[in-house]
């Protein structure tokens, strides 16, 4: 029996595939949670496939594969997403993820990814490779992104420098630094242009 566990945060979308999944013979769901700040007891139910969403809040699914890819013996991972921005299937192929699978396919076919994925198979297709290498590597660094989303929910740099914990001086400077990577005119361009490549 294989042993997956998804994260996923529309939970109506989880709870029907958590429910088409368990009627599959050899599958079975062992966890399932709303976010990935909740990993360490989604492992802890020793899954052999992950699910994962990307876009979550907090932490995001691409940052959940980075940080598994570091861990021993992690658990395949599946992307489970509504995007295929070039950004994202480049992060998460980097991430070690074996297939990047969009939300819209039937439960059959991620059922069937899934046992592909268990048996060693890699399921990226060539157009998704091809996406991928076409925007280049992430410009941004991981505190530039992070002030990036950030600016996302709040307007001014002393509200992001309190989220964050950080000075309203090295705010300021992320965001030029991003502003200047992404050869915007300003953050909102450079968030804009950072979410279009999948680069947040």
């Amino acid at each position: 029996m294989m042993r997956i566990a998804i994260i996923e945060d529309q939970a109506m979308l989880r709870s029907a595939i958590v429910a088409l999944l368990e009627l599959e013979p050899d599958l079975t769901v062992v966890a399932e949670r709303g976010g990935g700040e909740d990993l360490a007891t989604v492992l802890a139910a020793e899954p052999d496939v992950l699910l994962l969403d990307i876009e979550m809040s907090g932490r995001s699914g691409l940052d959940v594969a980075e940080f598994l890819q570091q861990q021993d013996n992690p658990p395949m991972v599946v992307m489970l997403t509504t995007f295929k921005r070039p950004g994202y299937i480049r992060r998460a192929l980097e991430a070690g993820a074996r297939a990047y699978l969009t939300k819209d396919a039937p439960v059959s076919d991620i059922a069937a990814a899934i046992r592909r994925v268990a048996a060693g198979e890699m399921l990226i297709t060539g157009d998704q490779v091809k996406l991928a290498m076409a925007t280049g590597a992430n410009p941004l660094s991981k505190r530039e992104r992070d002030v990036l989303r950030t600016s996302q929910r709040y307007d001014t740099i002393a509200e992001i420098a309190a989220e964050l914990h950080l000075s309203t001086s090295t705010v300021s400077n992320y965001i030029s630094e991003a502003i200047a990577k992404t050869d915007s005119r300003n953050r909102i361009q450079a968030i804009r242009i950072a979410r279009e490549n999948g680069w947040l």
